[in-house]
Order: C-alpha cells, then sequence, then structure tokens
C-alpha cells in the first residue's frame, strides 16, 4: 500500500494519475466523502459521495480504515476498497488521503509506505489553488490555513517529494514504486 499525502493543491491527484500511466498494476482507492460532487465528478469513480447520516453509519459500523474532516466536510478510506484491490491482483493500493488519515494508516497499517507531497513554497500553493478555480477565496484562505499545520508535519513521512518540476516528481515516485514493489 502507497499512501500519497499532502496539502490540499500540492499537486497529489496529478502525480498519482501520471505515476499509474507509467507503471501498472496500481489500483486507486476511491475515497468516501461528504461534500458535493464537484463539475464531472462522478460517484463511485472520484469519491463515494456520501451523506453525513450514511457517513456516521458506516464509521459507527467500523467500515473506515481512516477517517478526517477537511475544510469542513469529511473524508475516509472504505475497508471495502483495500479488499477490492486485493480481490483483483493489483500489485499495490495507492491512498490519496490528508495528513489526518495518514497518521491513521500509519497506525492501523504500520507496513503502508507513506509520502509527503510538499510544495516548492506556500505562495507556490496559493497560486496552485487559486489556478484551479475550484474554490472561493475564503475557502483558499482556509485550505492554506490548514496546509501550514499539515506542512509542519513532513518530517513525520520517512520520503517527502517536493512537488516543483511534475517530471522529477513522477519519476521520484516511480523509483519509490520499484523499491517498494521489489521489497
Amino acid at each position: 500500500m502507497l499512501v500519497v499525502t499532502g496539502p490540499s493543491g500540492v499537486g497529489k491527484g496529478t502525480l498519482i494519475r501520471t505515476l499509474r500511466e507509467r507503471v501498472r498494476g496500481l489500483e486507486l482507492s476511491v475515497s468516501a466523502t461528504t461534500r458535493p460532487p464537484r463539475p464531472g465528478e462522478q460517484q463511485g469513480v472520484d469519491y463515494h459521495f456520501l451523506s453525513a447520516d450514511e457517513f456516521d453509519r458506516r464509521l459507527g459500523a467500523g467500515e473506515f480504515v481512516e477517517h478526517a474532516e477537511y475544510a469542513g466536510n469529511r473524508y475516509g478510506t472504505l475497508r471495502s476498497e483495500i479488499d477490492r484491490a486485493r480481490e483483483s491482483g493489483a500489485r499495490a493500493l495507492v491512498l490519496e488521503i490528508e495528513v489526518q488519515g495518514a497518521r491513521q494508516v500509519r497506525d492501523a497499517l504500520p507496513g503502508a509506505v507513506q509520502v509527503f507531497i510538499a510544495p516548492p513554497s506556500e505562495e507556490a500553493l496559493r497560486t496552485r489553488l487559486i489556478g484551479r478555480g475550484a474554490d472561493e477565496p475564503d475557502q483558499i484562505e482556509r485550505r492554506l490555513d490548514v496546509a501550514r499545520e499539515e506542512l509542519a508535519a513532513r518530517d513525520e513521512f520517512e520520503h517527502v517529494i517536493v512537488n516543483d518540476r511534475l517530471e522529477d516528481a513522477v519519476q521520484e515516485l516511480v523509483e519509490l514504486v520499484a523499491r517498494m514493489c521489489a521489497s
């Protein structure tokens, strides 16, 4: 299992998508969330979109391996996603999750390889968040506040990749996966 974490807007999704294009057999875990879908997002593909009540029900039933609240919404990895990857014969399962969730996975599944994706600077992160056009200015500021806290946690992670140049960051991930799958 490969856990990829870091602040919102750092490029986790782009890195993972490119990694999966270059390394066969990697399955992406589809996270559950209480946030509404963004334009073009599909149920069960981008996220498992759940009501707050359904999220609570599944949490109470022990169906999550990790869960966290971020920017006013809840997110989590369903145990069924891990089971699905095992049953499909995936080479590895990739989790794209927030720092809170990565800590929970570290405790629950200590064999998981964890990598923290960092921006080259806070200003670069601000520029990326604004450029994606997905959030209002007040939401961007909240995301940056959370990002400052998350950036302070980077030393908790054995692997840190600075996403300054996409090609370099992807190559570091490819090499990490190769070492992970060889051991």
